[in-house]
């Protein structure tokens, strides 16, 4: 759990990177309607709540910097007995006060009088360019005087780059939930017969150890599904043999895990499915070792398409000089996405790869990012000797940069080929 002190402190950091003279203003998440009359659960907009801690919706945050001091104001809904009959408890005004160290809180009737008052007088506007019309609508109508505009979202956005040891202890219980999910696919995947099965397996332990979500929708994509990246239908029946990718994580407390691995339908590995899940893995495992502060992920880019282009030359699927199929980038057929990303809060946390000015940003103690190598074989590509095609395999661990290299923070979730067997044996 972060402690409010966390909080305050990044609303610290936050107001002092405002120019003077300023405002700032961070809305909640809107509540997203499912059909009709339902809606989706409930999530908070994560800069808000990497700023907050605040998880209810109609809500709003204001930081006020004038030439001689700070404020930071809070605007909740109001507790009303009737709509939380229906609707769930809400904190209010008062218990707002006492659990948020904040210089005041309102009612959220009060914000369009408060941001009237407050804005009179302000030459700079922050707020999120990609806030809905209707609040940009209200920002606006009272920024009569204000010069210039500038989005909070990047200022935000840069500070969730490094992770406190409060968020990566998060991080950490969400991986202890996601290994025990994964771990338990391995166990019944020879029993489920269709790939919704599998998913049932993985998020039924996401909620029985206290996870609140999955963090993304879950990947369970057997044999050829395996090539469509985003694959999420997870509908296909299981074949004998086939492998199936799983890509699946939860969240904990707002903070996520992202893990894939390729498992056996039958419990074992095929001889040509183990020539490309050894190369996959000894990739995953070359470039993990890289990771250290300083080094740039277009370093980590570059290895990992060398190393697999290099591999799938060996396994005669490419041919040709390998310095020249990469300078054509034909392994990006087969190897088409990025080596990994930002993870957080969002799982693909919003947080910037470049500085500004375009300079690319090199690891840092405190980042968390992704590592995730795959070869994805479509069954129809005749290109390909016949005994790999279908074949679509992912390997991905979450890593943490530290002050001399990195952990794996994942590291005892199996992907060694001999564990990959045993355990269904």
């Amino acid at each position: 759990m972060i402690q409010e002190s966390e909080y305050k402190e990044r609303r610290k950091q936050f107001v002092q990177k405002l120019k003077k003279n300023s405002i700032a203003v961070l809305f909640s998440a809107e509540p997203k309607v499912r059909s009709n009359d339902t809606e989706y659960p409930y999530r908070q907009d994560s800069n808000f709540y990497y700023m907050s801690g605040f998880k209810e919706d109609k809500a709003a945050l204001i930081f006020v910097k004038d030439k001689k001091e700070t404020k930071v104001y809070l605007f909740v809904y109001k507790k009303d007995k009737n709509e939380e009959l229906w609707n769930g408890k809400r904190l209010g005004v008062e218990q707002a006060k006492e659990r948020f160290d904040v210089d005041d809180v309102f009612e959220q009737s009060e914000l369009s009088s408060k941001l009237k008052e407050l804005l009179v007088e302000k030459k700079r506007l922050y707020y999120d360019f990609n806030l809905d019309y209707s609040k940009v609508k209200l920002l606006k109508r009272y920024a009569k005087n204000v010069e210039s505009f500038h989005n909070a979202a990047t200022v935000i956005e840069k500070m969730r780059l490094i992770k406190s040891p409060a968020e990566i202890a998060l991080i950490k219980k969400a991986l202890k939930i996601t290994k025990k999910a994964h771990h338990r696919a391995l166990k019944k995947v020879v029993k489920c017969r269709y790939e919704y099965e599998l998913q049932a397996e993985i998020e039924y332990l996401f909620r029985k150890y206290g996870a609140q979500s999955d963090a993304y929708t879950s990947i369970v994509a057997a044999g050829n599904s395996a090539n469509t990246l985003h694959y999420i239908q997870n509908s296909a029946k299981i074949e004998k043999n086939e492998l199936i990718l799983i890509d699946a994580g939860c969240e904990y407390d707002y903070y996520a895990s992202d893990i894939t691995r390729t498992i056996s339908s039958s419990g074992s590995f095929t001889e040509p499915q183990k020539e490309l899940y050894s190369l996959v893995l000894a990739v995953e495992k070359e470039i993990i070792t890289m990771v250290k502060p300083g080094v740039l992920r277009s370093e980590l880019q570059k290895r990992a398409e060398f190393l697999l282009c290099s591999g799938l030359f060996r396994l005669g699927i490419l041919q040709g000089s390998v310095k020249k199929l990469l300078k054509k980038q034909k392994h990006k057929k087969y190897y088409p996405h990025g080596i990994g990303h930002w993870m957080g809060i969002d799982v693909h946390d919003q947080a910037p790869y470049k500085t500004s000015k375009g300079k690319e940003i090199p690891l840092k103690e405190g980042m968390v990012l992704t590592i995730e190598p795959g070869i994805y074989i479509d069954k129809n590509d005749k290109d390909v000797p016949q005994k790999y095609r279908g074949i679509g395999i992912r390997i991905e661990d979450d890593i943490l940069v530290t002050s001399d290299g990195y952990e794996n923070l994942s590291k005892g979730i199996k992907k060694e080929l001999k564990d990959m067997d045993s355990l269904n044996s």
